[in-house]
């Protein structure tokens, strides 16, 4: 009757104490273990090199109103299955590869007239 109780000892086999509290895989894709960085990273506005040469060349200052409007194009044509799209504002209008949330290439109203977009699947006009 005074034998020690051992941890481990009251099941069959091998099985250690945090055994029984461990989560099991899933087998769910690995998207579901991302940090909180990379999901904010994931909703975040970027800039390709190119667009912010084109921003500084054509003296393009995008205010954070601005920027929030461009999120929300994006968010929208996201939500209707685009991949690459033009967006266009009062006196810009800017490339975006809306999967990776990037701005590709940026342009000013002069620079607009006259010009050709391609390899494009949507627009979004924001008034």
């Amino acid at each position: 009757m005074n034998d020690p109780i051992r941890i481990g000892s009251l099941y069959p086999g091998r099985i250690q104490p945090g055994t029984l509290h461990q989560v099991k895989n899933s087998g769910l894709p690995k998207s579901q273990d991302t940090t909180f960085e990379e999901m904010l990273q994931d909703r975040l506005l970027h800039f390709s090199n190119h667009a912010v040469k084109r921003l500084e060349q054509r003296g393009i200052r995008l205010q954070p109103e601005q920027l929030h409007q461009i999120e929300s194009a994006i968010d929208d044509a996201a939500a209707k299955g685009a991949k690459d799209s033009l967006i266009l504002m009062k006196d810009m209008a800017l490339i975006v590869n809306v999967h990776n949330r990037t701005v590709v290439t940026a342009m000013d109203g002069n620079s607009m007239k006259g010009n050709v977009f391609t390899q494009i699947d949507s627009a979004v006009i924001i008034s």
